[in-house]
């Protein structure tokens, strides 16, 4: 299918000649797109099965969220947070509700969410717990992926994510994933927070054992020490509950989000917490011009109800659950595991079928686009609109080239 025309070559090549080569995307140009699917310029049809990694939970183009961003653009975009807004307050107001929290401190992207709660959790260990200055320390999981900045990358375990980019920030500290006792073993007096994918997605949809967010609330309240969760990919119904904490039934002291908050239609994210947690900010402490921006806030109410009124947390919990029984049950000589929770859903290649890639380029030739993560598996996690007929047409396609 994908045999590159004059079009999409031409497409390819200005991306390559004047864009920084920081990615290396599938040979793939997509020009329109809609619910599940996605075309290129050709008007050849793909299933989109990576969601923009989780930002398009609503599907693409979602009518809802696109008539509230219409609706918008007619009246004002932009404020900044020097003035109030009229969408801010209820967007405010909805996911704080959401999150069973009492307050919202918003920003544009992941990236940005997690600096921010960063900050907050060191300026919370130093205004209420009362660490002595510039001794606060954070705990992170070892193969973490929070974001790109320059401090994030400098509590990665990744190699590559590091390479050529130090100094680092100092004040973290890596521990196992999954693992209890080093995190108890590792709290000190100052530590301020525990920061934690719930599942961790871009290293491979490695999954935690039942009962592990248990345990990291219970430490963490003993301890007094933060937890952060950082749901900006798990979160929003991806894995079959509104926020991946929830499997677990025990509650975060701070959340992040982002991706999926904007529908696909605008990037906003946000972090989320208690007012006995997150008052320790005063005005000028930190912020963001377009954090907040009216356009962003009508996207992700509109967003929001989609979530909830569509019941996409069901949906994804009855569609994953499907979706991972075909994968287990092809029997494929190249996979080595399927793992998952929701339509978050690792397949794992055995180490001597090679890479994960070219059999997403296979599968990518046959209409199905995804994309591997950690080298070694690929990810499915389609749009939670899809339907059990949309997942036959994939799987049909997936056991032609895994089997």
């Amino acid at each position: 299918m994908n045999k590159l025309s004059a079009k999409t070559r031409k497409f390819i090549e200005l991306s390559e000649k004047y864009g920084a080569h920081n990615y290396h995307p599938l040979p793939i140009v997509i020009s329109k797109a809609k619910g599940v699917w996605v075309y290129d310029p050709d008007g050849n049809k793909y299933m989109d099965m990576l969601s923009s990694y989780s930002a398009i939970n609503q599907g693409h183009l979602n009518p809802t969220v696109v008539a509230a961003v219409k609706s918008q653009l007619s009246k004002v975009s932009l404020t900044s947070r020097a003035f109030h807004n009229d969408q801010i307050g209820p967007f405010f107001k909805k996911v704080v509700k959401l999150c069973g929290m009492e307050v919202a401190l918003p920003m544009n992207t992941g990236a940005e969410a997690v600096e921010t709660a960063l900050k907050l959790a060191r300026k919370w260990g130093y205004k209420k717990k009362g660490v002595a200055a510039g001794q606060a320390e954070i705990i992170c999981c070892a193969n973490n992926f929070h974001g790109r900045t320059t401090t994030i990358v400098g509590f990665s375990s990744d190699e590559q994510y590091r390479d050529g980019f130090g100094p680092f920030t100092p004040g973290f500290k890596l521990i196992p994933f999954n693992d209890l006792q080093a995190l108890r073993d590792a709290i000190t007096e100052n530590t301020v927070g525990f920061l934690v994918e719930p599942i961790q997605a871009e290293a491979g949809i490695l999954m935690p054992s039942k009962g592990y967010l248990q345990g990291v609330r219970q430490i963490c309240s003993e301890r007094n020490v933060l937890w952060i969760c950082d749901e900006i990919q798990t979160g929003l119904a991806r894995t079959g509950k509104m926020f991946a904490w929830q499997h677990d039934g025990a509650a975060p002291d701070v959340i992040i989000l982002g991706k999926a908050l904007g529908g696909g239609i605008m990037p906003i994210s946000l972090v989320a917490s208690r007012w006995e947690i997150m008052d320790v900010f005063n005005p000028g402490d930190h912020g963001s011009t377009f954090g907040g921006n009216p356009l962003a806030c009508a996207a992700g109410i509109a967003a929001l109800d989609v979530l909830i009124k569509g019941k996409l947390s069901q949906a994804a919990a009855k569609m994953g659950a499907y979706f991972m029984r075909q994968l287990r049950a092809l029997h494929s000589p190249h996979v080595k595991d399927v793992r998952g929770r929701g339509l978050l859903i690792g397949v794992e290649i055995k180490a001597e079928s090679g890479k994960a890639r070219p059999f997403c380029e296979a599968l990518m030739e046959k209409g199905v686009l995804c994309k591997e993560t950690h080298e070694s598996v690929i990810r499915f996690a389609p749009p939670l609109t899809i339907t059990k007929k949309e997942i036959d047409w994939a799987m049909d396609r997936v056991r032609q080239v895994l089997c």
